[in-house]
């Protein structure tokens, strides 16, 4: 993509990335090197590649999650997410100007506000 001077990435980072979770520290870790590694990526590989992050909140795919009515409740949304609204942020991205890049785009209906 660097040598073509065109290209897109789309990394898919989590609120737990911008978030801390007491009793997920590891997962979080983990999701705030996925959005520091978008940031640096985008420092190194612009201009001409963009990269950026998709940090969804609660989507649910059939797995029981424990507290999901509680989550439910402090987003403003007043639901959960699905994944077609990962996929519509991630064209978006893939869309978007080249102007915009090392951003992190949190899908999760508000729950960050909390």
């Amino acid at each position: 993509m660097k040598a073509q001077g065109h290209g897109r990435i789309v990394n898919i980072s989590s609120l737990g990335g911008l978030r801390p979770w007491a009793d997920h520290a590891h997962y979080c870790a983990s999701k705030a090197g996925v959005i520091m590694l978008t940031q640096s990526l985008a420092k190194s590989f612009g201009p001409g590649v963009t990269v950026n992050s998709v940090a969804p909140g609660v989507i649910p795919f059939g797995e029981t999650i424990p507290g999901l009515d509680g989550m439910i409740r402090s987003t403003p949304a007043a639901r959960t997410g699905t994944g077609d609204e990962i996929a519509d942020a991630v064209t978006y991205f893939l869309s978007a100007s080249d102007f915009l890049t090392g951003q992190v785009l949190a899908v999760d209906g508000g729950l960050s506000l909390r």
